[in-house]
């Protein structure tokens, strides 16, 4: 028989649940049915967190929650209900922020699932589907530092294409050159030799291509009158050194959804 202090003891508002399904061999078999969909809900979750489609993120955030109350899993239904909310309203910053939360609840509430019902609990991390290159786009990192072009270029590696710029020159130079218009985004450093990001930003100015190519800034530049500065023109976002895989991956997406 099972025991159902496994679910009480772990969070699981069990009566609540029974107003919806009436009687405990309900209950199991949706719960069974719960354990049978929910990592396929997971991997559309992160696939659709990878392209930044916020709206089917939305979709499967709205039926991981749905779940969720039904069987009384009271913080996943929380979590997934915020992550809906914050989808809808186009807040990728937040999801990226929160997204490993929901994941760990969903994990744990799948091994509770599984040790309440008797059954052997197959890995809960669910593998991110790789999203598909995408040809057509690129975008460009203009900074004087090997290590930081290459960290990001092998982060988009499989995603879209890379463009590299060693200083500002360069880039204005490639952008003048560009006429199949790949390019989507631009990280852009402040400090660099010969001509500096904030030459750029000028540049982008006086030829109006900030519509055109949006531009966010990675910078180690810690002085709140650098910072400042470049929070007067119209840049997207600003990423400061040392940064990590996922607030690269924030603010490039971040970037190019101000594309045209």
């Amino acid at each position: 028989m099972k025991d159902v202090n496994i679910l009480i003891s772990n969070g699981v508002d069990v009566n609540k649940s029974l107003e919806l399904f009436g009687d405990m061999d309900t209950y199991n078999d949706t719960l069974v049915e719960f354990l049978n969909g929910v990592k396929e809900k997971v991997s559309n979750l992160q696939r659709y967190k990878e392209a930044s489609d916020m709206s089917n993120y939305a979709i499967y955030a709205h039926s991981l929650k749905s779940d969720a109350r039904y069987l009384g899993f009271t913080k996943l239904a929380e979590l997934a209900y915020n992550h809906e909310m914050e989808s809808k309203a186009n807040s990728i910053s937040y999801i990226y922020d929160h997204y490993d939360e929901l994941i760990n609840e969903t994990n744990r509430m799948i091994n509770v699932a599984s040790q309440y019902l008797g059954q052997t609990v197959s890995p809960t991390v669910v593998e991110p589907q790789r999203a598909p290159i995408i040809k057509d786009k690129a975008i460009l990192v203009v900074d004087d530092s090997d290590m930081i072009r290459n960290f990001i270029a092998r982060i988009f590696n499989d995603t879209f294409e890379v463009v590299v710029a060693h200083d500002g020159k360069e880039a204005i130079d490639i952008l003048t050159t560009t006429i199949d218009n790949k390019i989507k985004g631009v990280l852009l450093d402040l400090n660099m030799p010969k001509v500096d990001g904030f030459e750029v930003l000028d540049y982008f100015k006086d030829n109006n291509l900030f519509t055109k190519y949006p531009v966010s800034i990675i910078t180690g530049a810690d002085d709140k009158g650098s910072i400042d500065r470049a929070f007067t023109y119209p840049i997207i976002d600003m990423l400061q050194k040392p940064f990590n895989e996922r607030d690269v991956k924030r603010v490039v997406e971040r970037t190019i959804m101000f594309s045209k």
